[in-house]
């Protein structure tokens, strides 16, 4: 059966599901093995955001704006980083702390003017330090996502950096394979196989087995993502070049 170590195209899976559950295309109409596939590509990357949907967005925040939109296409978000100047976003940038909407609410009440300045009539300003999410994370373009709320409000134009996870293209458009179906295969498929059991009604050790199937792939899985961020190729393994001991 094609998939395992070699991956599932958007064929081959389906093509699996129907043999696992011993059925065909009658019963697993295309439209309801899509239904499987797209329930159990959203049930992964809720369980274990992929590290190869990372993304990075660079822009401009303007003076005495506090918001910026939240980069289309983003699934979530998983840092700020802003610059003191326009010019060198190459450089170390300031990461912004992520807090809620009552916190920021609650800084900005405790301040006027400039940033540590007591004085009255005008809004607190300087080099954001916080960002906070706001109106929903993310969209399909700029104008439905959601946005980020920063404080205190620029009080010049920064270049702003965000990191974050996109929504990852699903199987059902991407039919020759991606980068689920290829790198945790039999996560995926079983992960359609509990969704397909469950439309089926069938017996629940059935579902049992594969729900636990699936848990221990995404176990497995995980440890290999985590495993990938503390080392890369040139670091890790033995030294190859002989180091001579100084003499005794």
């Amino acid at each position: 059966m094609a998939g395992g170590l070699t991956g599932y195209s958007y064929t081959t899976l389906t093509t699996a599901i129907q043999d696992y559950c011993e059925v065909d295309t009658t019963v697993f109409t295309a439209t309801i093995t899509d239904g499987f596939i797209m329930a159990a590509e959203h049930r992964i990357n809720l369980d274990i955001p992929m590290d190869s949907d990372r993304q990075e967005w660079q822009g401009t925040v303007a003076t005495d704006v506090n918001t910026v939109r939240v980069p289309a296409g983003f699934q979530f978000i998983r840092g700020v980083e802003i610059f003191n100047s326009t010019a060198n976003s190459n450089e170390q940038g300031q990461w912004l702390e992520r807090r809620d909407q009552t916190f920021l609410s609650e800084y900005v009440g405790r301040l006027t003017g400039p940033e540590g300045s007591t004085a009255s009539g005008a809004d607190v300003t300087g080099l954001p330090k916080y960002y906070a999410m706001f109106g929903g994370a993310t969209g399909l373009t700029d104008t439905t996502s959601g946005s980020i709320l920063m404080a205190p409000t620029p009080d010049a134009n920064y270049v702003i950096k965000i990191y974050g996870n996109a929504m990852p293209t699903g199987l059902g458009t991407n039919t020759s394979g991606t980068y689920v179906s290829r790198y945790f295969p039999q996560g995926l498929l079983y992960a359609c196989l509990v969704e397909a059991f469950s439309f089926l009604k069938g017996p629940a050790d059935m579902l049992t087995l594969y729900e636990g199937k699936y848990k221990q792939e995404l176990q497995k899985f995980a440890s290999m993502q985590i495993g990938r961020r503390r080392r890369d190729d040139y670091t890790d393994g033995t030294i190859r070049i002989p180091i001579e001991s100084p003499p005794q």
